[in-house]
C-alpha cells in the first residue's frame, strides 16, 4: 500500500496542474475593470473582461486637417451624448487613410474630461455586446463602443449581433452607450451582381431583391453617417505641412519646393493622397532632416 503513495501523489500533482491550466484557458466571466485606470478600454473575449489601455492615442481635433464638416458633426453628436441629450450611433465610412479612426480617437481626448470613455471591440467579438452593455449599465460615465474597420461576410454571426444592438432588444440598453464604427464600405457587407439579379419590376415599380435590403439594413441603423473622400493635392500638402510643423520641421508652402516635390512623389508611389500618407511622409522627411 505504501508503495502506491508516490504514484498517487504524482497523479494528484498532475491533476492540480491540469486544473490550473484549464482555469487559465476558460473565461472566468466578465468583471468590472478599474475605471480610473484609463479613458479607454479593450474588450478581451478570451477572458471576458475589459482591460485598460495604458497609453491611449493622444490625437487632437486640431491635428485633423481638411475634414472640418465631419469633425463638426461628430463633435456635436458627442457633445449631445455627454450632456445626457439624445444622440445617434455613428458610422464613419469612406476611403482608407482619410481620418476616420483618428477622428474617433481625437473625439475621445476632446471629451474625456466630460466623462467620455471608449470601449474598443474587435469585429469578431461583437457577439459579446449584450455582456459589455450590461457591464456599463449603471456607470455614470458616457461610453463609446468603438469598432474599427467594420465589415462583414454574409454568414458572419457578429453581423446580426450588431444589428440587434443598434435596433434594441427586449432588454433596455443604457442611455450611456453609443456605437461609433468605421468602415471602408458604406453598407458594411459585400454587394454582388447576384443581388441585382433578384430585382424585379411589377407594373413599373422596381422591387429590389431581399438580399440587397438585408445588406442595407445594418448601415441604415446608424443614425449619423459621415463620409470621407480622398484629398485634393493642395489639401494633401497642407496636411503634410501641418505634420512637419508638429515634428519640428519648418515647412511653408512655396518656400521649399524640395519637400513639396518629395511629398507628391511619396503619394504617387502609394497611389493615395490621404492623411495617413501625409503623416508617413512627414515622419520620413523629418527623420531624414534630423540625420543631416
Amino acid at each position: 500500500m505504501s508503495d502506491s503513495l508516490p504514484g498517487l501523489e504524482r497523479i494528484a500533482e498532475r491533476l492540480a496542474q491540469l486544473t490550473a491550466t484549464l482555469e487559465r484557458l476558460v473565461p472566468q466571466g466578465a468583471g468590472a475593470p478599474d475605471w480610473g485606470a484609463s479613458i479607454a478600454f479593450r474588450w478581451r473575449a478570451s477572458s471576458g473582461r475589459l482591460d485598460p489601455i495604458a497609453h491611449p492615442a493622444t490625437l487632437r481635433l486640431e491635428d485633423l486637417q481638411n475634414i472640418e464638416r465631419q469633425k463638426e458633426e461628430l463633435a456635436r453628436n458627442t457633445r449631445q451624448f455627454v450632456a445626457g441629450l439624445p444622440a445617434n450611433n455613428a458610422l464613419l465610412w469612406g476611403s482608407r487613410g482619410t481620418g476616420k479612426s483618428s477622428l474617433v480617437k481625437a473625439i475621445l481626448n476632446a471629451y474625456a474630461s466630460d466623462g467620455l470613455r471608449l470601449i474598443e471591440v474587435d469585429r469578431h467579438d461583437l457577439v459579446d455586446l449584450p455582456t459589455i452593455v450590461d457591464l456599463l449599465y449603471d456607470r455614470k460615465e458616457r461610453f463609446l463602443v468603438y469598432c474599427d474597420d467594420l465589415s462583414f461576410e454574409a454568414s458572419d454571426a457578429s453581423y446580426k449581433a450588431l444589428k440587434v444592438a443598434l435596433d434594441g432588444t427586449i432588454s433596455a440598453a443604457g442611455d450611456n452607450v453609443l456605437i461609433y464604427a468605421t468602415s471602408n464600405r458604406r453598407h458594411l457587407m459585400p454587394e454582388t451582381m447576384q443581388d441585382n439579379q433578384q430585382a424585379r419590376a411589377i407594373e413599373g415599380e422596381i422591387h429590389p431583391g431581399e438580399a440587397v435590403e438585408e445588406k442595407i439594413s445594418l448601415s441604415d441603423r446608424f443614425g449619423l453617417w459621415l463620409s470621407f473622400y480622398p484629398f485634393a493635392q493642395d489639401e494633401y500638402l497642407n496636411i503634410v505641412q501641418h505634420w512637419l510643423g508638429q515634428l519640428g520641421v519648418a515647412a511653408r508652402l512655396g518656400d521649399d519646393q524640395e519637400w513639396r516635390a518629395a511629398a507628391l512623389r511619396w503619394a504617387l508611389a502609394r497611389g493615395s493622397r490621404s492623411g495617413r500618407t501625409a503623416w508617413q511622409f512627414a515622419r520620413d522627411w523629418a527623420g531624414r532632416q534630423g540625420l543631416k
